[in-house]
C-alpha cells in the first residue's frame, strides 16, 4: 500500500503515460470509442478501491496540492489558443442548456424523493436540499443550504457519499460521451457551425504557428503557468469571499482573464502549449479519480441509487430538451457538468471537446455559484412540503 504522497502523484501520472502511449500506438477501435481520459478515469478509480494508495495526510496534502496549483495553469495554457470573441456568438443556446439542465435537476430531486418518500429518514429533505445546491452550483451552495436549514451533520454524511459516488460516475459517463457528439447532433439536428467555424478559424491559425517546440517556448510556457497560478492564489486569499465566491472561484477566474488576455499577444502564439496543458488535464483527471471509491457503493444504497434516478431524471430530461431546441451534445454536458461538477470540473469537460471552448464552461459554472443556493432553498422548501 502506498503511503507516501510523491509515490502516490508518481503512480498515477505513470499510468496516465501508459494510457497515453497504449492509445497512440492501438490499431483497433477501442481508443475510438472509449478516450483515453475515460480509462485513465476508471482504472484509477478501482486502484483507490482497492486501496493502492492510503488517504494518508501526506498523500491528501499532495492530492490538494497538485490539484489546485495545476488546476489554474492548466487553464491559463489552454486559454492561450482561445479567442473569446468568438466564442461569445455561441449566443443564447448556451443559456437555455443551463438552465435546462438546472431545472431538470430540481425536478429529479423532487421525482425521486417521491419515489422513495416512505424508505427515507425524517431530515432527508434538508440533507437533498444541500446536495441540490451543490449539484446547482457548487460545495459553497451546499454549505449556504446545510447554514440555512440548519441540516444535521449525520445528514449531511449522505450527501457527501451522493455527491462523491454519483457525480463520479456522471463525470466518467460525460467524458465517455465525448466521441459520440457527432451521432447526437445528427440525431437532434442541431446547428453545430458556430462551433465548427470556431474550430476551423483555430485549426487556420495553427496553421500559421510555428510547430516545432523550442526549449525556451516550454521553459516560457511552463514558467509563465505556474506564476500565474501562484499570483492567482495570492490574489485569490485576499480577495472577499461570500457563500457563492470561495478562494478556488478566484483563482480560476484570475487564470481564465490571464489566459484570455495573454492569448491576444506574443505568447499565445507560442507553440507547445498544448501539448503541456495536456499533461496536467491527465494529472488532474487521474487525482480526481484517485478519491472516489467503488467500495463505498455498498454503503447507504439507498442514497447511492437515489442519487442515480436523479441524474437519470437530469439526463432524460435535458436530452428531450435537446431534441425539441436543436442543441449540441457540448451544450448539454458542458450545461450539465457546469451544474452538477462546478468550476472546477466543467473547463475539463470543455477541454475534451475544444481548448477554445474551456471559457464556456467556466462562466457557465459561475453562473450556476450565482443560481446553486438559492434553487436549493426552493428544493428544500418543495420537500418539506412534501
Amino acid at each position: 500500500m502506498i503511503t507516501g504522497g510523491f509515490s502516490y502523484l508518481a503512480v498515477i501520472v505513470f499510468f496516465a503515460s501508459l494510457v497515453i502511449v497504449a492509445e497512440k500506438n492501438s490499431k483497433g477501435k477501442f481508443f475510438k470509442y472509449v478516450p483515453a481520459i475515460v480509462v485513465i478515469y476508471f482504472v484509477v478509480m478501482v486502484l483507490a478501491t482497492f486501496k493502492v494508495w492510503e488517504k494518508t495526510d501526506e498523500v491528501t496534502m499532495y492530492y490538494k496540492m497538485m490539484k489546485g496549483n495545476l488546476l489554474p495553469a492548466m487553464i491559463f495554457l489552454m486559454l492561450l489558443r482561445c479567442d473569446l470573441r468568438r466564442i461569445m456568438k455561441l449566443g443564447p443556446k448556451m443559456l437555455l442548456g443551463f438552465f435546462a439542465a438546472a431545472v431538470s435537476i430540481g425536478v429529479g430531486f423532487v421525482v425521486t424523493y417521491a419515489i422513495f418518500k416512505g424508505m427515507y429518514t425524517a431530515d432527508t429533505w434538508k440533507a437533498f436540499a444541500a446536495l441540490a445546491g451543490s449539484w446547482m452550483g457548487g460545495t459553497g451552495n451546499m454549505a449556504a443550504v446545510q447554514g440555512a436549514l440548519n441540516v444535521p451533520d449525520s445528514s449531511m454524511g449522505y450527501t457527501l457519499l451522493i455527491d462523491s459516488i454519483d457525480y463520479a460516475i456522471w463525470v466518467m459517463i460525460l467524458l465517455g460521451l465525448v466521441p459520440f457528439g457527432k451521432i447526437f447532433n445528427k440525431w437532434t439536428k442541431a446547428d453545430t457551425s458556430i462551433i465548427d467555424e470556431v474550430g476551423e478559424q483555430l485549426a487556420a491559425t495553427q496553421e500559421n504557428i510555428r510547430k516545432n517546440i523550442e526549449f525556451s517556448d516550454m521553459m516560457l510556457l511552463i514558467g509563465a503557468s505556474l506564476f500565474v497560478s501562484a499570483v492567482g492564489q495570492s490574489l485569490a486569499a485576499i480577495l472577499p469571499k461570500t457563500s457563492f465566491i470561495t478562494g478556488t472561484t478566484w483563482t480560476v477566474i484570475i487564470a481564465t482573464i490571464a489566459g484570455t488576455a495573454c492569448a491576444m499577444t506574443p505568447l499565445g502564439k507560442l507553440p507547445g502549449s498544448s501539448q503541456i496543458s495536456n499533461v496536467m488535464l491527465y494529472t488532474i483527471v487521474g487525482l480526481i479519480a484517485s478519491r472516489a471509491n467503488f467500495a463505498e457503493l455498498g454503503q447507504a444504497p439507498l442514497y447511492i441509487i437515489s442519487g442515480f434516478v436523479i441524474l437519470a431524471i437530469h439526463g432524460i430530461i435535458l436530452v428531450t430538451v435537446a431534441k425539441i431546441f436543436k442543441l449540441d451534445l457540448f451544450t448539454c454536458g458542458i450545461a450539465s457538468l457546469a451544474n452538477i461538477g462546478g468550476v472546477a470540473s466543467a473547463p475539463i469537460l470543455a477541454a475534451s471537446y475544444s481548448e477554445a471552448l474551456i471559457p464556456i464552461g467556466v462562466l457557465m459554472a459561475m453562473l450556476g455559484y450565482i443560481i446553486g443556493t438559492g434553487g436549493g432553498l426552493l428544493v428544500g422548501k418543495i420537500l418539506s412540503i412534501m
